[in-house]
């Protein structure tokens, strides 16, 4: 999922905005990192929270599929040699990271990093011209494949499920006819095209294209699928006592992260049909509140700030359960058509 420590934002194509780590001292607090420890940062991005954990004394091991990422990276390195691995890696990999002897933490901070959205040529910003690209890992389908290959329908399902746009059939219906004439190729192209389709009105607060831009950066990176999978590889990895700290974003992820937890958390199963009701060892335990926001002071001083969420458990002696997705009731995008199909 995204490449971020600290700097996530529900607006896929924002403005610069310094990186500021995100519910930083709420984060340490649920993570308890300390001499010995081994955490796992699953989203590396500018290393705030990285930095933070070596600082608390704890060893680190810093995931980030971003390769730009990994090269900023190794200045932290060799500041903090022995104690932080640095690998470039997608976070639902993170158990295959894991060392033997298993882990005493895993913090992910689901969002788009501040510093691939300032950068114009990684294609996340609307407000910046660039390629329309926005791939975390620099490879695979970019956002102009989907824009001038998927099919009108699979366009619509996307918008809607992936940007909740209210807005898509009419945004990819224009998509379709302007493609027919010209292929979308940077930012402004396609920014451009759906605020001429859905003007912004004087009582809106995001710009038109937020939603588009967000829904096409979560289907071409597989956000959703990836911190599912990731937070079944964070149940693989841990140890007893171990703690998975998560902050998100936007409702999308943050229901995902909060059924896992309901899920994990030990429930008598069965059927009014059967006598006997046996009840679920739990694998997670609730660290303090179940979901902690930003305060006042931080989401007026770090804008994206204002949507986080955070949600943590710590791990118990059970075994670790199936990776079934169904729990999540994820959109259902697996029937979209082969790109050009």
């Amino acid at each position: 999922m995204a490449a971020n420590s600290g700097g996530g934002s529900s607006d896929a194509g924002g403005g610069p905005v310094r990186h500021i780590p995100v519910l930083l001292s709420e984060v340490l607090e649920a993570l308890a990192p300390a001499p010995g420890k081994i955490i796992l940062d699953g989203t590396f991005g500018a290393g705030g929270y990285t930095s933070a954990i070596l600082n608390a004394g704890a060893d680190v091991i810093a995931l980030d599929r971003d390769p730009t990422a990994i090269a900023a990276g190794q200045a932290l390195v060799s500041a903090h040699a022995g104690h932080l691995k640095l690998i470039q890696s997608q976070f639902s990999q993170l158990a295959e990271r894991a060392p033997e002897g298993g882990l005493d933490g895993v913090v992910l901070d689901i969002g788009v990093s501040s510093m691939q959205i300032d950068e114009a040529e990684r294609g996340f910003s609307f407000n910046k011209n660039g390629p329309l690209d926005m791939r975390m890992s620099a490879s695979g389908v970019s956002a102009a494949d989907v824009v001038n290959r998927a099919k009108l329908a699979d366009l619509i399902r996307i918008f809607v499920f992936l940007g909740e746009e209210k807005q898509a059939p009419r945004i990819a219906h224009a998509i379709e006819k302007r493609r027919a004439e010209a292929p979308f190729v940077t930012t402004r192209d396609l920014a451009g095209l759906i605020e001429v389709v859905t003007p912004r009105k004087a009582k809106d607060k995001i710009h038109p294209a937020t939603r588009v831009f967000q829904a096409l950066r979560i289907f071409v990176n597989d956000e959703l699928g990836e911190l599912a999978q990731a937070l079944f590889a964070a149940e693989r990895a841990l140890n007893p006592g171990g703690r998975l700290v998560v902050v998100t974003f936007h409702s999308l992820e943050d229901r995902i992260v909060k059924k896992f937890f309901a899920d994990r958390s030990g429930r008598a199963v069965g059927s009014r049909h059967m006598p006997i009701v046996t009840e679920r060892p739990a694998t997670f335990e609730s660290v303090g509140k179940s979901m902690i926001s930003a305060s006042d002071a931080e989401a007026e001083a770090n804008p994206r700030a204002r949507s986080a969420k955070l949600r943590a458990g710590v791990r118990t002696l059970a075994p670790a359960e199936a990776a079934d997705l169904s729990i999540f009731d994820l959109p259902s995008l697996a029937s979209l058509g082969k790109l050009g199909g």
